[in-house]
């Protein structure tokens, strides 16, 4: 691509090239591609032969505006410049469906085994796309970072092989474990403004903090975009934050999302995608915009965005890109929204009167002001003393976060305090990592009481070994983490888990307790006089270069045509997959009911994380855990459902298991937001691997409803949500009216009771054309082979 006779800019470009080559370590550059290309920028150091290309972006914003003649916003800029046919594209914001072309697709190694098996399944050679692998899931939290990485390389060689083999087969490019949280590497490394990326997390929006569209998927969409196919997406309506006034003090980034969240809730940004715009974005580092992009994922939204600023820029440089930055200096107004844009919905938060929040229990959008939890704890029975204080996480384990948690230790530190508290911390990379060493961060947080994991998600996602309760104990603890679902981070359904930001965490750690408010409330020094901590304050990015710590990346060979790939039939850890039986052409009648949900159901009640991540790759072994913490409505009892054929009660999986071998069909009643939280496909794979046909609910979570349409499952809501009260556990459902099934048409359902007598409700769905053949063909897999054989 080039510069637009901008050719004089090139020298500048290439000295500053040179001079980050000779900072930062030259093994994260590839000299003679740039000196080769002058004209071109890579989209990575690490795929120098791959191009960003701003030009074809803008010819496609041009076709689009001409047809729609209005300003556009940012997020409508980069989703419709990545349309596969801008010229016919039928755009209608939350109604049409779009068929958009990526420019890659990240996957973290829990959903890429997965990913890379249904890839393995499609048969073709090779991904389509720039793809990445990151190894950050499988890492349990127990001794502390070395010894826990040399345990987890240990434990998962197996699943670690498969996907390093399978990426060097199929050109896909593989993050060691240690190298960090994807997130973090994808920010560091491959987001940029205006990419389009995909990955198979729910916190892959993160990557909107440098600009970037990143969305969160499945499995069974990565897939598709590898395999070069125009992946499909409902077009978003777009959320306007307009953000006035700066922060300082304790308020943080994180508290802007923790208030979005809380005036949204949990599912008030599905179907949307939030783009922040107003002069209070400047006052936002990038890594700070990353984190309130990252929680987005909280509110339901398709994915959050940043305009392109100097902040951005500055990012850029620091790890290594100028030549992105200039490049997207030139094509700016394309990576801004347009004056005049309109918004679906606008939030305005001045972020001079934001003050420090804190989200919890057991959901994220339940607001606090910092000032105000210990009392609402109190009031509400919620314990006040604080076990552990947990810092880091793909949504704020940057260097300012470190900095500004350091800053808090070290005036602790000072006064001969150290933290009441358990303190943990997770660097999100180990260029993070080797940073924080080099700068002292890291040992002064270890001095206040912390212990160092390693760079991996850890008890974020459940994988914590912790020894400090028992399970059922009743406990409080803080982290600077993006969710806290019931048992999300230690299986205990009784530990209230609240999400504030990391040096918030490092606070109340220090503290102790939920009632201390470090904006006012003063601390005991080892000399019994009483002190106040500062509003912390650190630098946005170090003054040095980054220190990329120890290379954890491996290159995909140019022909991996000769790789084997193992997979052992008789492993625990790893399962080809068999294709789902096609659609019959008949309607389906007289379904049990496996369980009626009652409340929340997020992905983690249905394929519940922690020890289970292990099976990943092993779709029948996980299937041991679908819905195990689901709540039956029948007896407000978890994994506790009636057998309709034996009338015994028993747990989900083996009652689901029993229907299949008996050849019977059955359904999933659901409440709303069904399937918020995680991207993972699993919770959509095992009820169709274990005989489910069709999930009914009040309303669905964007990714997870896709994720059942793409493995041939039936997701419809209510037409009347109060005819969720019309079906009971013990009654049959047969769904009429699939011969005619068509976009935009409900079908029927008819409820039978036990007593013979019937009901009919009618059920709506979101299904286009190429979806409901998804479901015709048994999956969207199944669909993309009878492509293929059509067209050799």
């Amino acid at each position: 691509m080039c510069y637009r006779n901008s050719l004089c800019k090139v020298p500048v470009l290439i000295l500053s090239f040179f001079q980050h080559a000779l900072n930062s370590g030259i093994r994260r550059y590839h000299v003679a591609p740039v000196l080769c290309q002058r004209a071109k920028v890579a989209m990575s150091h690490f795929e120098p032969n791959e191009h960003i290309n701003y030009e074809k972006l803008e010819k496609n914003i041009n076709i689009v505006r001409k047809r729609l003649d209005r300003p556009l916003t940012l997020s409508e800029k980069i989703v419709y410049g990545h349309l596969d046919d801008p010229a016919k594209q039928e755009i209608e914001r939350g109604k049409t469906y779009l068929r958009l072309r990526p420019d890659r697709v990240a996957m973290q190694d829990a959903t890429a085994q997965m990913a890379m098996l249904q890839f393995i399944s499609s048969g073709l050679p090779k991904v389509a796309v720039p793809s990445t692998i990151h190894c950050d899931h499988l890492i349990e939290a127990q001794l502390g970072g070395e010894k826990d990485l040399r345990r987890a390389k240990d434990i998962n060689q197996e699943v670690y092989n498969f996907l390093a083999t399978a990426g060097a087969k199929y050109g896909v490019g593989f993050w060691k474990p240690g190298s960090g949280i994807i997130h973090q590497i994808i920010l560091e490394n491959y987001s940029y403004p205006g990419v389009m990326l995909i990955g198979t997390d729910s916190h892959t929006p993160n990557g909107g903090g440098l600009g970037g569209i990143c969305i969160g998927v499945g499995g069974a969409d990565a897939v598709d975009v590898m395999a070069g196919i125009p992946w499909e997406l409902k077009c978003p309506k777009v959320i306007g934050v307009k953000l006035t006034g700066k922060l300082s003090g304790w308020s943080s980034p994180k508290d802007v999302i923790l208030k979005v969240a809380g005036i949204l809730t949990v599912k008030g940004g599905t179907g949307a995608i939030i783009e922040y715009h107003g002069p209070g974005v400047d006052s936002i580092s990038c890594t700070g915009m990353a984190t309130i992009c990252n929680m987005g994922a909280e509110i339901g939204a398709t994915t959050s965005v940043f305009p392109y600023n100097a902040r951005m820029k500055k990012y850029l440089g620091k790890t290594g890109r100028a030549d992105i930055a200039a490049l997207a200096d030139e094509f700016q107004q394309h990576l801004v929204p347009d004056s005049g844009c309109q918004y679906d919905q606008v939030i305005e938060i001045n972020l001079s009167e934001l003050k420090p929040h804190i989200n919890g229990p057991f959901t994220p959008d339940l607001a606090h002001p910092v000032s105000d939890i210990g009392a609402v704890a109190e009031k509400e029975g919620w314990p006040v003393d604080i076990r552990v204080g947990l810092i880091g996480s793909c949504t704020n384990s940057s260097y300012e976060d470190m900095g500004r948690s350091a800053a808090v230790a070290k005036q602790a530190l000072a006064h001969g305090l150290k933290c009441k508290s358990m303190f943990t911390i997770t660097p999100g990379s180990e260029q993070i990592r080797a940073t924080i060493e080099r700068d002292g961060y890291a040992q002064i947080l270890r001095d206040v009481g912390g212990l160092v994991l390693a760079n991996a998600c850890g008890p974020c996602i459940g994988q914590w070994d912790r020894k400090d309760i028992k399970k059922g104990e009743k406990n409080t603890i803080v982290t600077s983490y993006n969710r806290n679902f019931t048992g999300r981070n230690d299986a205990n359904p009784e530990t209230h888990a609240f999400v504030t930001s990391p040096e918030i965490v490092t606070a109340l750690s220090i503290a102790g307790t939920l009632k201390f408010n470090p904006e006012t409330d003063y601390l005991t020094g080892s000399d019994g006089k009483k002190f106040k901590l500062e509003a912390p304050d650190a630098d946005e990015l170090p003054k040095l270069e980054f220190d990329p710590g120890q290379d954890t990346y491996q290159y995909p060979p140019k022909d991996g045509s000769g790789q084997h790939v193992d997979v052992s039939p008789t492993s625990q850890r790893l399962q080809l997959l068999e294709p789902f039986d096609k659609w019959d052409g008949k309607d389906l009648e007289d379904m049990l009911i496996l369980i009626k949900v009652k409340g929340k159901c997020t992905t983690d009640h249905i394929s519940a994380a922690g020890p289970w991540l292990k099976f990943r790759g092993h779709l029948d072994n996980i299937s041991n855990n679908l819905l195990i913490g689901a709540i039956n409505t029948e007896n407000g009892k978890a994994n506790s459902v009636r057998n309709a054929l034996t009338q015994e009660f028993g747990p989900v999986p083996d009652t689901a298991r029993y229907y299949k071998k008996m050849g019977v069909k059955w359904a999933v009643i659901g409440d709303e937001n069904y399937g918020e939280g995680s991207s993972r496909e699993h919770a959509a794979l095992e009820p169709r691997h274990l005989g489910g046909r069709v999930i009914i609910t009040k309303s669905f979570a964007r990714i997870h409803e896709t994720n059942l349409k793409k493995q041939g499952l039936l997701p419809l809501t209510f037409a009347d949500p109060a005819d969720y009260n019309k079906i009971h556990p013990v009654d049959k459902l047969s769904i009429v009216g699939l011969a005619d099934f068509a976009p935009g048409k409900p079908l029927k359902c008819i409820i039978k009771h036990p007593n013979g007598s019937q009901e009919t409700i009618m059920l709506n769905h979101t299904f286009n054309e190429s979806q409901i053949e998804w479901f015709q063909a048994g999956s969207a897999l199944n669909r993309m082979k009878e492509l293929q054989q059509k067209s050799s």
